[in-house]
């Protein structure tokens, strides 16, 4: 983490701002859709609003020593993995919580806000402030799980329920697609030292040689990833790496998540709707990703490559969650230039070749927090760029997120990559 110039007034007018976002996506379900949990990988709504406010009871105020917890009994309900500071609920045992209820849960909100309202008041040590920050980048990540937990869960429900129905659908035009020549040689990646905030495991910035090579100008689209398909992509094993290929066939993925079998609807979070050929495909496991790459004669972009690609582009400008359509759309009118590259930002994140893994010279943050990262690079891949279901503003071209090579339920594409 780095610390930046914003004043106490900003952080505590942000910290309201994100807290707030949190209950207004929560806002257009009922009690019951917060309660169940689809799979041990998501967690019920209920319980990502409890645990983002138990954060920074336990990280924030209960570093005052005048702060006492609202229910002690809570901190092992929503405890997520910090071992070293005390026992967890099991994780796939979180849809079993009837209790708290919801409106306890929410009022469990209300008195911790209470508190941080009063702390945030006053002046704030700089430590203090970093772990405000911390809190608050660790709400907008769970605010992206809100989304993709609740998608997966009212897609298992026979009925098809859209979370909302007045989600705006956007006209689509193709984009042309082409590779793009990238920066090689030796360059420098990992967040830059005076940064307003950035993870520990974006850091340190180190070198890095970088062979010749081009990026694709945009994502893999959903016409392209169908051809795959209809050319037997999921049945050919030359193209997929052997465990893969072996959990494709037993789970019968037969196309991307939420696709029907006859490729031509897609559940999203305003209900089943036509796949738009023209949007990224999204919901697939880097193992397909991988498949499809190898299929097309190409690669996936190692961290680096697309690193430096999005270095000079402005992070806010592609699509997020904030524009209210929460699916992924083709990038009409961007980026006409000859050699500009389309949605790097938003839409879909973009599996990379790379390893989830530390920098050279890597440190986790010291004591409990230190379990934030560090400790889950280990068997998962590293994705780019964030998504349709992202907050705008949080991330950035350092921006490191790793999930499992099977993992399809967040809004995951991919982009091309060739050596040169």
């Amino acid at each position: 983490m780095r610390l930046d110039s914003e004043n106490p007034e900003r952080l505590a007018a942000r910290y309201a701002r994100i807290r707030a976002r949190s209950l207004a996506l929560a806002a257009p379900l009922l009690a019951e859709d917060c309660t169940v949990q689809s799979m041990p990988d998501a967690s019920p709504v209920k319980w990502h609003l409890g645990h983002t406010t138990w954060f920074f009871e336990q990280f924030v105020l209960a570093e005052q020593t005048s702060y006492r917890p609202y229910c002690a009994a809570w901190h092992y309900l929503f405890n997520s993995y910090y071992q070293s500071v005390g026992p967890m609920h099991a994780r796939l045992e979180r849809g079993l919580l009837t209790r708290p209820t919801l409106a306890e849960v929410v009022a469990y909100r209300g008195a911790v806000d209470d508190a941080m309202r009063t702390l945030l008041q006053g002046e704030l040590a700089p430590p203090l402030a970093e772990r405000i920050r911390l809190g608050l980048q660790h709400e907008q990540q769970h605010q992206e799980l809100i989304l993709t937990d609740i998608k997966h869960l009212l897609s298992r429900n026979p009925l098809q329920p859209a979370y909302r129905d007045d989600l705006a659908v956007m006209p689509s035009e193709p984009a042309e697609q082409r590779f793009v020549v990238g920066q090689d040689g030796l360059c420098k990646v990992g967040a830059e030292p005076d940064i307003a905030f950035a993870f520990d495991c974006e850091t340190p910035r180190h070198s890095v040689f970088v062979a010749p090579h081009a990026l694709a100008r945009r994502p893999v689209s959903n016409a392209e990833f169908r051809a795959f398909i209809e050319d037997g992509g999921y049945r050919r094993a030359e193209f997929w790496m052997s465990e893969g290929f072996a959990t494709a066939r037993a789970e019968a993925w037969l196309g991307p998540l939420y696709w029907d079998a006859a490729g031509e609807t897609e559940f999203s979070l305003s209900g089943r709707r036509p796949i738009d050929p023209h949007a990224p495909v999204c919901h697939v496991s880097w193992f397909e990703a991988d498949a499809y790459a190898r299929w097309a004669g190409a690669r996936l972009p190692n961290e680096a490559e697309w690193e430096l690609a999005a270095a000079a582009m402005d992070p806010d400008a592609g699509h997020f969650a904030d524009d209210e359509q929460l699916h992924p759309r083709a990038g009409v009118g961007e980026g006409e230039g000859e050699g500009e590259l389309l949605q790097l930002f938003g839409d879909v994140w973009e599996w990379t070749a790379s390893p989830y893994v530390n920098y050279p010279g890597f440190r986790p943050l010291p004591g409990a927090l230190g379990e934030y990262n560090g400790k889950f690079m280990c068997g998962q891949y590293v994705l780019r760029g964030g998504s349709c279901a992202t907050p705008r503003g949080h991330v950035r071209a350092s921006y490191r997120n790793f999930f499992h090579p099977r993992d399809r339920w967040q809004f995951s594409g991919l982009r091309l990559a060739k050596d040169l």
